[in-house]
């Protein structure tokens, strides 16, 4: 049971319920995910298992795409749609799709404090929740998209393309600043984490209603996982070297790469000053030593 899930998330349900959910259906022993939804966004999980939870970094790091949904004239404690109303200001008849170069690029970004982001070991929306706000550092984030995809009064819609750490609250609010008026994020949807795309997942109800093969069968391969890092391929003693351990010669692209043997993916590989050097391995399957 080694490979991802493309999810569909529904609102309401927590990553972590729908990755138990997900985790039972297919029979799963190990699992985890590559990104986190919160349970008002909807949307593509990533849910990975056996040994696919061994390149969760790379995943979570890869940018992700969004549709956002946007309130002007209301600002919440919380930015988003789950927080009480604490301010308003009258919105804009018109947006000039201009406005929002200024948010395009590399931008800095005021974490919320509703947020998982942590003070002195506490999360800071446990501060928050107790009335608790404490200053935080700008954090560098990039917008590569963002595209207004509709606009009728008071809501605007909106499609980004964007960095790991971008909070789309954040984004929300400061839009909603930049147009004279205050806003927040009512909704939130999540169509794509790098090269995975929505239209490629399944809902908990469709797989529900699969067999058993068929929910494997829904599984993205090893392989595919790492199909956008540069690859380097290992001949059967080189696999055995680096699989103790070892840093081998390498002459190809530098840093962070996916390593295949001749049976498949060995594991990932960051290749520097002329060495390739292990990061996270694969299980090294007994019948494939025996073959050797």
């Amino acid at each position: 049971m080694d490979g991802a899930l493309l999810l569909d998330k529904p609102v309401g349900l927590s990553s972590n319920a729908a990755l138990q959910k997900a985790k039972k259906l297919l029979g799963a022993r190990k699992a985890g995910h590559a990104g986190t939804l919160d349970p008002l966004a909807s949307g593509l999980l990533l849910l990975l298992f056996g040994e696919a939870t061994k390149f969760a970094g790379p995943l979570l790091d890869a940018d992700k795409e969004y549709l956002a949904t946007v309130k002007l004239g209301e600002k919440t404690s919380t930015g988003d749609a789950e927080g009480q109303v604490v301010e308003t200001r009258a919105v804009p008849a018109r947006i000039e799709t201009a406005m929002l170069d200024g948010f395009r690029g590399e931008i800095e970004q005021v974490p919320p404090m509703h947020s998982a982001l942590k003070r002195d070991g506490v999360p800071l929306y446990k501060l928050a929740r107790e009335g608790k706000s404490v200053t935080r550092a700008p954090r560098k984030v990039r917008i590569s998209e963002l595209d207004l995809t509709g606009f009728r009064t008071p809501i605007m819609e909106l499609r980004v393309r964007c960095s790991k750490g971008t909070y789309i609250r954040t984004l929300a609010e400061d839009i909603g600043l930049a147009l004279g008026s205050v806003g927040h994020l009512a909704a939130l949807r999540r169509t794509a984490s790098g090269s995975f795309r929505i239209e490629n997942a399944v809902t908990l109800a469709a797989l529900e209603d699969l067999t058993g093969e068929e929910r494997r069968r829904r599984l993205v391969s090893l392989d595919a996982l790492l199909a956008g890092l540069p690859r380097a391929e290992l001949d059967a003693g080189a696999e055995s070297r680096f699989r103790q351990g070892q840093a081998l010669p390498f002459e190809g692209a530098q840093g962070l790469c996916g390593v295949y043997g001749r049976d498949g993916v060995v594991g990932l590989g960051r290749a520097e000053a002329g060495r390739l050097l292990p990061v996270r391995l694969t299980a090294h399957r007994a019948a494939t030593q025996d073959a050797e």
